[in-house]
């Protein structure tokens, strides 16, 4: 795979009477380090378009870190049956977010990695919802 690279992450949030859905699609930078993927990208902020939030993701077969710093900043982390918690920072307070994984998928290909994330999320000990998410990274 190439340095620059295309990331799409799509997220999928179910909750008791409705869905929400996210995309993003950025332009980023991988490499490979002791066996990881490693895939770093710049979202704009949707509600202040001159904010930037910097994601790394850090890819293993068995564990998938997802690391926001921004104006929200968060490090979660996936692992097949887990119950992982992070704090959620927010400029308005943060949040303890707990993160159940139940399902990872990790495929892998010379022109691309594709990643699928099942896992139950509670914010302050409470159940908010179900989750599915998927990033696919490829050159650019």
């Amino acid at each position: 795979m190439t340095k620059e690279v295309l990331v799409t992450v799509n997220g999928m949030q179910f909750e008791i009477d409705s869905r929400e859905s996210i995309e993003v699609i950025s332009r980023g930078q991988y490499f490979l380090k002791n066996g990881k993927h490693y895939v770093i990208y710049e979202e704009m902020d949707a509600e202040e378009p001159t904010k930037v939030t910097r994601s790394t993701i850090k890819i293993s077969p068995m564990q998938v870190d997802m690391i926001k710093k921004g104006s929200n900043s968060v490090h979660m982390v996936f692992a097949k049956g887990q119950n992982n918690l992070a704090y959620y920072e927010t400029p308005f307070g943060q949040m303890m977010m707990g993160i159940n994984t139940k399902e990872i998928e990790v495929n892998e290909s010379e022109e691309e990695i594709a990643v699928k994330l099942k896992y139950g999320l509670d914010v302050n000990y409470a159940h908010m919802s179900d989750c599915e998410v998927s990033i696919q990274v490829r050159p650019a």
